[in-house]
């Protein structure tokens, strides 16, 4: 008895090993380097989280955005926040963990986005302390981690813009 063509493509197909059937994952590509290696640095001081702070607060409010605004240390500690007038209330908890999120994975909170949103890597997900919202940047000192910012109380891409305000004040 001959099996139809298909058919005996089929059984040939399943006893081929997996990996000789599906192409490569992407997942599976092994960089010559590390992503995201930022060395930890000192903390930062209240004077430089004061005016990270300071700067994001002022771009919110050319723009009549109101937003909450957190900076925490290399060690994801809490260092200053503010709130401005009328800024969403549930926003406070969420400027904090994108700045907590930022400086614990050394990397922008934009990049959990862009890995489930565009990406489909949803195990992204599982990780602890992971929030994936952008407005949450590391803040890089000499080419070391001494904490991050984080805004919300806007959209995704307003709390980036203020956040990327905080940063620049602190390479001035």
């Amino acid at each position: 008895m001959r099996l139809p063509r298909r058919l005996a493509l089929a059984a040939f197909a399943l006893c081929l090993p997996l990996s000789a059937v599906q192409a490569a994952s992407p997942l599976d590509a092994v960089p010559e380097t590390m992503p995201f290696d930022i060395p930890y640095g000192a903390p930062i001081s209240l004077a430089q989280a004061r005016q990270a702070i300071d700067a994001a607060m002022a771009e919110a409010a050319s723009h009549h955005w109101k937003l909450n605004v957190a900076v925490v240390d290399s060690g994801g500690n809490l260092v200053s926040f503010a709130r401005m007038d009328g800024a969403q209330l549930a926003s406070i908890a969420i400027a904090q963990h994108k700045a907590r999120a930022a400086a614990t994975y050394r990397r922008e909170t934009k990049a959990f986005e862009t890995a489930i949103q565009e990406k489909g890597l949803n195990y992204v997900t599982t990780l602890d302390g992971v929030i994936a919202s952008r407005g949450g940047i590391p803040l890089v000192e000499a080419g070391k981690l001494v904490g991050a910012i984080g805004c919300s109380g806007g959209t995704g891409s307003q709390d980036e813009v203020a956040c990327t305000a905080g940063v620049a004040a602190l390479r001035r």
